[in-house]
């Protein structure tokens, strides 16, 4: 088994969602000790952002592209290629500002190719990276599950789903800016939930 921790924390350190991936990890490689594990973490591996440079390398024929272009297509390239060799992917989200991190947007930018990680079809797109089990850790600061404030969780599911990720499940960490008490709650929930999806 080979797993595929993403990290999207702006943080290195002290991270929640980085907290619950990292015990997702342990849980799974608890059940399959032979499993190897890629970690990315954003904060001390930032992915470039998608700005026109990267664009114009990404829609230049590959034997057309300049020096710098064919290495900014390759650093999309090894992204791509770690979601593909991965059977499970776990990945830590904050919420910031109502939404994902701008890390994790880079790295969904990286990851998402026409032609290789989904395909356009006459009855819609079709994702291709599938046969894979993810699992989402999600921390938030105040409370929006099930509320119109989150928007974060939509955006998750549906890039997931489009690039063919479908068997997805989620554990949360809410209140996490409310306080202590909250705090521990929100911990102690978030662990019940890994335990209950990864007997």
């Amino acid at each position: 088994m080979n797993i595929l921790q993403i990290n999207s924390s702006a943080r290195s350190s002290g991270s929640e969602s980085t907290r619950l991936a990292d015990a997702l990890v342990a849980k799974i490689r608890a059940a399959n000790p032979q499993a190897q594990v890629q970690r990315r973490d954003l904060a001390s591996d930032p992915h470039p952002v998608l700005d026109e440079a990267a664009l114009g390398a990404l829609f230049t024929p590959a034997d057309q592209r300049s020096a710098e272009q064919a290495a900014r297509v390759a650093l999309d390239d090894a992204l791509i290629a770690q979601a593909q060799a991965a059977d499970v992917i776990v990945i830590g989200a904050p919420t910031y500002n109502f939404g994902i991190t701008t890390q994790l947007k880079s790295w969904f930018d990286a990851i998402a190719r026409a032609g290789v990680t989904f395909k356009y079809t006459a009855t819609g797109p079709v994702g291709l990276l599938t046969g894979k089990k993810v699992y989402v850790a999600l921390s938030r600061g105040g409370l929006h599950r099930d509320a119109p404030t989150d928007t974060q969780l939509a955006h998750i599911k549906m890039f997931l789903n489009f690039v063919g990720l479908s068997d997805v499940q989620y554990v949360f960490a809410e209140g996490m800016g409310m306080g202590p008490e909250a705090v521990a709650k929100a911990q102690a929930q978030a662990e019940a939930e890994i335990n209950a999806i990864l007997v």
